[in-house]
């Protein structure tokens, strides 16, 4: 077998957000285990240099589409160019998604619409559309990335906690349909995670925003990875974090709202 159609037989994954963070930790991950890779992202400089990089290093397929998922038509048109490349994706990495911090009486508007489009709407867009197919081959796997921020409300990132909830009720309801489908859907719940999301979000100087006391990317992403290879329906990385999410069942709602609101307040000038 020549490496042309070696490559060719290889499993394809698209994972979005794959320029940085979790999402591009993730694309060095499928890539170390062999898998084609079409790389989902805004950033147009950086999927260059992975395309520059990746197929000689790892002797795979990589396809880059520059697209911006908070624009309604993108989603499909990621899914129409890669049907006319008859490329298809046996496993998809909903990983895009950004977060907002304020009051939300004071927040932006336009760009919350944008975060809701990214963090729900085009994942659920994307996860519709290759969903089928993945079904009618009897197999296919999906990792959307929520958050621990799904398990209760978040006064000061109100939105984006809200977003993180809808992720993780999906993931797990749609999971439950493929029951028997060889199709498996698995969600990660990572807590705070050193990355760009912090400045992104403009709550560098919230107190939760203690870098010594975040995991990493690449921590997050492998336990992830592992958790979708084993078919695991929610994924939530550390110990802390576990613990955290699951104290939330047994506490008063109103009581877990004012220790989040608490974490996200602002830290007091020394």
């Amino acid at each position: 077998m020549n490496k042309t159609s070696e490559i060719r037989q290889k499993k394809t994954a698209l994972i979005t957000g794959a320029a940085s963070g979790i999402g591009y930790q993730l694309t060095q991950i499928f890539a170390r285990h062999s898998y084609n890779l079409v790389l989902v992202d805004k950033n147009e400089e950086k999927l260059t240099e992975i395309i520059n990089e990746f197929p000689q290093k790892f002797g795979i397929f990589v396809k880059i589409l520059t697209k911006d998922l908070s624009i309604p038509t993108s989603p499909e048109e990621i899914f129409t160019e890669l049907q006319q490349a008859s490329i298809k994706i046996d496993v998809l990495v909903n990983n895009a998604g950004f977060g907002t911090y304020g009051a939300f009486s004071e927040t932006d508007l336009n760009l919350e619409l944008k975060m809701l489009q990214v963090n729900m709407v085009s994942l659920t867009h994307l996860t519709k559309l290759f969903l089928k197919d993945m079904v009618e081959q009897d197999y296919g796997k999906i990792l959307n990335v929520a958050s621990a921020a799904a398990f209760q409300p978040g006064p000061l990132m109100a939105v984006y906690f809200a977003t993180k909830a809808y992720v993780l009720s999906f993931s797990e309801a749609i999971a439950n349909e493929l029951e028997g489908t060889g199709v498996s859907v698995t969600v990660l719940c990572p807590g705070p995670t050193a990355s760009e999301f912090q400045q992104t979000a403009a709550m560098e100087d919230s107190k939760i925003a203690n870098v010594n006391r975040m995991m990493d990317t690449a921590t997050v992403a492998n336990i992830g990875y592992r958790g979708l290879m084993k078919n695991k329906i929610v994924v939530v990385p550390g110990m802390r974090n576990k613990l955290l999410t699951e104290s939330v069942r047994f506490t008063p709602r109103n009581l877990v709202t004012k220790v989040v609101r608490s974490m996200h307040e602002l830290k007091k000038n020394r």
